[in-house]
């Protein structure tokens, strides 16, 4: 190999590793930071006692209050998880939790926690499927039961379009497509190569 064909070659490892470099150490802490995993402990237990994939919980908290324990929707949800008072008092029945108040809501372990079960509940009502429990858990599920039904929407991602509340088709799109990031960046197999993977 000759002098030339070297240097040409290293110039263009020397290349390829600073876009690798550049890109992917650019990109992924980037990317980390728009998708983040905060309050992961309580995230990771209480999806770990309901057989929840705790990256979905993420997405949803994030697109639900973008991590923010004192959200407040302009329909009266609340905190990380935006549970509306009525479904939260009826769940901590269900759940057993002695002396549930309202503003509870507002302390991230017992958001979690309920906003958790609720989505396990209405994941296995819907035979563990887990669009039809995103659909319900913005739309309520009398509704998507009522549109299953009707015929009015198949239940698949790829027919999302076709939900009848547009505010539950946009949500549905976005958590689910939140998730998908949620997984590409924190579990895609690559990850361990990099040096924060």
């Amino acid at each position: 190999m000759t002098q030339r064909r070297r240097r040409w070659l290293l110039r263009g490892l020397v290349a390829v590793v600073l876009f690798v470099v550049v890109v992917v150490g650019g990109v992924f802490p980037i990317l980390t930071w728009y998708y983040p995993l905060r309050y992961w402990e309580s995230v990771e237990r209480h999806a770990g006692l309901h057989q929840v994939d705790p990256l979905l919980v993420a997405a949803v908290m994030r697109v639900e209050s973008s991590f923010d324990r004192y959200a407040i929707s302009s329909k009266g949800a609340r905190g990380l998880m935006q549970l509306m008072p009525e479904t939260a008092v009826w769940a901590a029945e269900r759940m057993g939790l002695q002396g549930f108040r309202v503003e509870h809501l507002f302390d991230p372990e017992v958001n979690i926690a309920i906003g958790v079960w609720y989505l396990a509940s209405l994941r296995d009502q819907f035979g563990g499927d887990l669009i039809l429990a995103l659909a319900a858990y913005n739309g309520g599920q009398a509704n998507v039961t009522r549109w299953l039904r009707e015929n009015a929407w198949s239940g698949e991602f790829e027919t999302v379009d076709d939900i009848p509340f547009p505010e539950t088709r946009g949500y549905v799109r976005k958590v689910f497509t939140a998730y998908q990031w949620y997984q590409l960046i924190y579990r895609h197999p690559w990850r361990r190569f990099l040096p924060w993977g």
